[in-house]
């Protein structure tokens, strides 16, 4: 049996996949989607709501919510705004060359 501490943690295995070059590469193609995916998960979370719920409260449908969740798709900027209405917290974006990036909230 292995023992917890021989394990690896998710973030050696994330550091580690790093430095594939094609992992790399589709973690910064995704990196903006997901970060907003893990914000609305955790809202959703952290207030026990169901996807339909949560819907309902953005103005969006289910659909919408799972395929925002699933941080396949870049949000528009008027989901966004939508999102930070609705859920009364900031989606600071930062827009440069490389991409969009979610700013981190302190």
């Amino acid at each position: 049996m292995v023992k917890l501490s021989e394990l690896t943690t998710a973030e050696e295995l994330h550091e580690r996949d790093m430095a594939d070059p094609a992992y790399r590469a589709e973690y910064e193609r995704t990196r903006f989607a997901n970060d907003i995916a893990i914000r609305v998960l955790r809202y959703r979370a952290e207030h026990g709501l169901t996807q339909t719920a949560f819907g309902r409260l953005v103005g969006m449908r289910q659909p919408h919510v799972a395929r925002l969740e699933s941080g396949e798709h870049e949000p528009s900027l008027s989901t966004l705004i939508r999102l930070a209405g609705a859920l009364g917290e900031d989606f600071t974006v930062d827009i440069k060359a490389d991409g969009a990036r979610l700013r981190q909230s302190a």
